[in-house]
């Protein structure tokens, strides 16, 4: 029985491995593998919740554990590849340091979500293992399609950046965002209806991607930036109210 509670901490523990093993990768260049190991550590990261649910295993240690493994693989991470990337693309400069950002907001992120007792059920901010994927995703897509135009947008010197900035500030914004909880309690609400439509946009992109002959990182990576468009919007207009 005691072996049995220590199933989530274990699912955890794979999710910080898989984050050293992607940052591994991305100092040999190799995205692609980095950015498959980053999505098997948000697997991991979904997984020992549902485990730590299902054995009624929770614990501090637990806790703790799990922001200990998400700042290795949706904070170092993905700041490392953006800071790779742009090495690969436009040089060293004191501008490819800027992603490195990432991973600070990113522990920002953590410990506020710690200790923030109205991100139960929603999220307050962008949720680090999004910001992980979009960063991941773009790493990959540009890495792997050398004719794309975000190959182009890539090589400039403020658009990795920039782009690094505007994650950092989506990461410890005030701004409500959607989570994927579905709950009986939660049916016929307003964020029930924006889990549904999300999905849709996850079911489009799919359909969509191979259709026009894309890489498969574009899918990621459209229906992560479509999650914040939506939330953005969702904020907007009830902002304005």
């Amino acid at each position: 029985m005691k072996i049995i509670k220590h199933i989530p901490n274990t699912i955890t523990s794979m999710n910080l491995f898989c984050g050293l093993m992607g940052v591994i990768f991305t100092f040999k260049g190799e995205f692609d593998i980095a950015f498959c190991l980053m999505l098997a550590a948000a697997l991991c990261d979904f997984c020992d919740g549902l485990a730590a649910r299902a054995l009624k295993a929770y614990s501090e240690l637990g806790k703790q554990l799990d922001s200990l493994a998400d700042m290795v693989s949706f904070g170092a991470l993905p700041a490392l590849m953006m800071h790779r990337l742009m090495l690969l693309t436009y040089g060293e400069s004191v501008l490819s340091y800027v992603p490195l950002l990432i991973a600070v907001f990113s522990a920002l992120r953590l410990a506020k979500f710690n200790i923030d007792e109205r991100q139960t059920e929603n999220f307050i901010g962008l949720a680090t293992p999004a910001c992980a994927i979009i960063c991941g995703s773009f790493a990959c897509y540009v890495t792997n399609d050398p004719t794309s135009i975000l190959l182009e947008w890539a090589c400039e010197p403020f658009f990795i950046p920039v782009g690094s900035l505007v994650m950092c500030a989506l990461l410890v914004c005030e701004i409500p965002m959607f989570s994927m909880k579905f709950k009986k309690t939660s049916a016929g609400t307003a964020a029930h209806k924006q889990r549904i439509s999300f999905l849709g946009v996850v079911l489009v992109s799919c359909i969509l991607v191979p259709i026009l002959g894309l890489d498969w990182a574009m899918i990621p990576l459209l229906v992560f930036v479509a999650y914040i468009v939506m939330n953005l919007g969702i904020w907007l207009i009830w902002h304005r109210r």
